[in-house]
């Protein structure tokens, strides 16, 4: 499993990102640029993604293998405690591994994922994942993307372009594909993509600090999940993203500041 890491390799105070379904690490650089001065942030792609290898068995593109790395990789930080921060399956990945007795997390920030996850998002997602054609040109994938993943909400042109280039690699013919194993579409619509994914008693077993960010428009963690999120459990602070849908990108500075807020209430440093 690859990773990017940022700031000081003798900071106790860790800082673990987490990306989505078809990302890749690098969706955290400017969050990591903020955030480094104050932990040891770890950013991977996860098994399928970006520069980790891909899994010989499709089947395995799912939460219990991701949890598995995860569980290696901390191991390989030689630290007690992490931090998290998981953007949609990142969240996901987060929420199964705080659930559990003896957890390494002591704050978790989700990024519009919860406790139920929308049928009618997991229909669109399953509609586009591993389904990708080659693309012409970086602008032709550029283009693509700012389509499927309009929800990410405004963006400049440079940012689009950014997002583009770490979600695709060059061809040796000149054209350009997507980073990620496509395999990974054929095991997400393997699973029941016709009611919610209802996650409660996952939700129900963190004891610790939780934040839940959701973009307003969202169509995978709704406004009536995050309410509920807010009541029960770990009893989440929910704060909401205005004109963004799924998912923040969290690099915007005022998205920045929601996370670097909550996580810093918990740091030692």
């Amino acid at each position: 499993m690859a990773y990017r890491e940022w700031g000081d390799a003798r900071n106790r105070d860790v800082l673990v990102c987490v990306h989505g379904l078809t990302r890749v690490g690098r969706d955290f650089d400017a969050l990591a640029q903020a955030l480094c001065g104050h932990f040891r942030v770890l950013c991977p792609d996860v098994a399928g993604r970006g520069d980790s290898d891909r899994l010989a068995d499709p089947s395995l593109y799912a939460l219990p293998q991701y949890v598995s790395d995860m569980v290696t990789l901390i191991a390989r930080l030689d630290v007690e405690k992490v931090s998290w921060l998981g953007t949609s399956m990142g969240g996901l990945i987060g929420m199964a591994l705080a659930a559990q007795a003896g957890t390494p997390i002591q704050r978790l920030a989700v990024n519009d994922i919860g406790a139920v996850v929308a049928k009618e998002a997991l229909q669109r997602i399953g509609d586009y994942v591993g389904r990708t054609p080659a693309f012409a040109s970086l602008e032709e994938a550029t283009q693509y993307l700012r389509t499927v993943q309009a929800p990410f909400g405004p963006h400049t042109d440079d940012e689009w372009r950014f997002l583009t280039e770490i979600y695709v690699r060059k061809n040796d013919d000149g054209s350009y594909r997507v980073h990620y194993d496509p395999r990974i579409g054929d095991t997400f619509r393997a699973a029941p993509l016709d009611k919610d994914l209802e996650l409660w008693p996952v939700y129900d077993a963190i004891r610790c600090p939780m934040l839940v960010i959701r973009g307003a428009r969202s169509d995978l963690l709704r406004k009536d999940t995050a309410d509920e999120m807010a009541r029960r459990g770990p009893r989440a602070r929910v704060m909401e993203i205005a004109g963004v849908g799924h998912a923040p990108t969290l690099m915007h500075a005022d998205q920045i500041a929601i996370v670097r807020d909550f996580l810093l209430e918990g740091a030692q440093t």
